[in-house]
């Protein structure tokens, strides 16, 4: 066994098998549910699954959407690096559930809407929504090219796996079940992909702790490693992770991926009731804690394989993304076809993140540009439209994986995306849905401005590395190496590694680059959170939003969102509870501006009546 260092197995052909196995299945299960809803095809079926999902299905999709392959590879490659700050993410996981769940679904399940951006026209007004859907298809198209093109390569690198073969069968794959079934087969898909996903580190768990003797083997290498230093109170900003950065920033960044990313609200507003929409939340929740911590005691159990023979310094491999996978092909080899499920359930991550971002991103796409342009077109006539997108878009973000070669650290890269374009977008809606006065010209300068700073910082931050004092990686060994024999793989670039480069050419770096471009990535969300709300409120009392007429009280935030409690038997279904809401007794009723010419879909629960604003 090559754990002293050298070359690993190759991939056997059970190995093959049992991963296209795996891999079919999973398109099976949503091929199924296409032809299973085949004369249901309208476009709130395409999209929404008919309003009738229930919570557990569309919380282990809502885990699955972002618990990609990045995560499957990169998570345990963070705990080997540099230990267990990264579970700490649990915290921000709760916290954010709490917020999405008792905040953002009463607003968005009560209007009824398709996108999430249709509150942004609904609250400002279109200029708004059109610079919002936009900044939203960008991060997802770069987001899910990352998405496909760093697990792929490192492993291929380890492997052998053709790279661009597979990443054109797993575009391929999910065009064909989300062109055919739209988000009730990205879920159900999900469902079953998130089960090999969890199975994977299982797998690569026990089998590292029969031959380490036991988890408190494992424990121990990782106490006198240093790797269980998890609570670190440093309050410097700097510092890449600590629980400061994790609880404040992780927890906001984490709020705009589930409380205003599409990707997210699509899911959770497709459920049959608001109680159900809460509760998916709720246990997605559990799910991202049980990820997080399967994927943290899968390096840990790395580092004690290896703590005597670091692949990295040995060279054996060429980054720390592919120390999973390594690790994979030298314990597990001898089983046939169990890496086959490691290397599927790295896979299902990439399948479920690219399903759900096609099916958001033609959702955007038709709520948000195609219906205004073309009002009158048919439900035929939309349907067709949906499917063609959904190819359109799976070719895009197959396309991305190409831009994706120049970024980062591929978990550290992925989180800085969000926050930088997430951040603007959710201080955007806080305004809205919480300040009265905030107005259009205020949010249209407050989310541009937002926008220009976290971009300059994060990519600052890609351009000038923060030095390793505030990211340095722990200890690592290679004293019990075989004979020093080293297996140099051809090694990824630069950027690949999530451990900060040490040695290299000097580059002329300015004053800012040891400042404010080493700011933590996890607070790129704060930062353009507030920008946008602080410019966005004083632009707003300046130009006269004080005074501006008074906005439709749905519209905000009440003090019922903040409690789990049903006024009525009504409370259930959303639509029947905004007609109670702005009916003729209310103060901000019909005639507001703002509802004058959209028209919502929103229908009684006798399904005759359809209220226009």
């Amino acid at each position: 066994m090559p754990v002293g260092g050298g070359a690993v197995a190759s991939f056997s052909v059970w190995d093959y098998v049992v991963f296209a196995a795996l891999v079919l299945a999973a398109a099976a299960v949503g091929l199924f549910q296409a032809f299973r809803g085949r004369k249901e095809s309208s476009s709130a079926e395409f999209l929404l699954g008919g309003r009738r999902m229930t919570a557990v299905p569309v919380a282990m999709s809502l885990t699955a959407s972002f618990m990609s392959g990045i995560t499957v590879i990169g998570t345990p490659a963070e705990a080997y690096v540099y230990g267990t700050p990264f579970w700490v993410f649990a915290f921000s996981y709760t916290i954010m559930s709490t917020i999405s769940a008792e905040i953002f679904v009463p607003l968005f399940y009560r209007l009824g809407i398709t996108s999430t951006y249709e509150y942004l026209e609904l609250r400002f007004n279109k200029l708004i929504r059109m610079i919002g859907t936009s900044m939203y298809i960008m991060q997802t198209a770069l987001y899910t090219g990352m998405v496909i093109y760093a697990p792929a390569l490192a492993l291929n690198q380890i492997t052998g796996l053709d790279l661009w073969g597979v990443l054109v069968a797993t575009g391929a794959v999910c065009i064909v079940y989300c062109t055919l079934g739209g988000l009730k087969a990205v879920i159900w898909t999900d469902v079953f992909q998130m089960l090999i996903m969890l199975s994977g580190f299982v797998a690569v768990i026990t089998r590292g702790a029969l031959l380490q003797g036991g988890f408190g083997k494992i424990w121990d290498d990782n106490y006198k490693g240093g790797r269980l230093d998890t609570f670190s109170f440093d309050p410097d900003p700097l510092r890449r992770h600590s629980v400061w950065t994790i609880v404040v920033g992780g927890s906001l960044m984490w709020t705009s991926m589930y409380a205003i990313n599409q990707s997210q609200v699509q899911r959770y507003i497709s459920c049959r009731t608001m109680t159900h929409a809460k509760m998916s939340l709720y246990v997605n929740m559990v799910g991202l804690w049980v990820t997080v911590s399967l994927a943290m005691l899968t390096g840990l159990t790395m580092y004690s394989i290896y703590k005597d023979c670091d692949p990295l310094t040995n060279r054996d491999v060429g980054a720390s993304d592919q120390l999973l996978p390594y690790l994979v092909m030298d314990i597990l080899a001898e089983y046939p076809g169990v890496p086959g499920l490691f290397v599927a359930a790295a896979y299902s991550g990439t399948l479920s993140t690219v399903s759900s971002s096609i099916n958001a991103l033609v959702a955007v796409t038709v709520e948000d540009f195609v219906k205004p342009i073309w009002p009158s077109l048919t439900e035929k006539q939309v349907s067709w439209i949906n499917m063609g997108l959904s190819v359109f878009f799976g070719v895009l973000c197959i396309a991305m994986a190409a831009i994706a070669s120049l970024m980062g650290s591929i978990l550290q890269a992925a989180l800085s995306i969000f926050g930088m374009i997430s951040g603007p977008l959710l201080g955007l809606f806080l305004m809205g849905m919480f300040f009265r006065c905030a107005n259009p010209t205020g949010g249209l300068l407050g989310l541009i401005t937002g926008l220009i700073i976290t971009l300059w910082v994060g990519i600052g931050a890609q351009v000038y590395p923060p030095l390793p004092t505030k990211t340095k990686p722990l200890p690592l060994s290679i004293a019990g190496c075989h004979s020093g024999q080293m297996n140099i793989t051809t090694a990824l670039p630069a950027w690949s590694s999530s451990v900060p480069p040490t040695s290299g050419p000097s580059i002329a770096r300015p004053a800012l680059a040891n400042t404010w471009y080493s700011l933590s990535y996890l607070y790129f969300c704060p930062v353009g959170m507030l920008t946008t709300m602080i410019i966005g409120l004083m632009i707003s009392i300046i130009s006269g939003g004080c005074k501006q007429e008074m906005t439709n009280q749905a519209l905000f935030i009440q003090k019922e969102d903040f409690i789990c409690f049903r006024r009525s038997k009504n409370n259930e279904n959303p639509d029947s509870n905004l007609i109670e809401k702005v009916g003729s007794d209310h103060p901000y009723g019909l005639d507001n501006p703002h509802f004058s010419d959209i028209e919502l879909n929103l229908k009684e629960k006798d399904g005759n009546k359809i209220t226009k604003f």
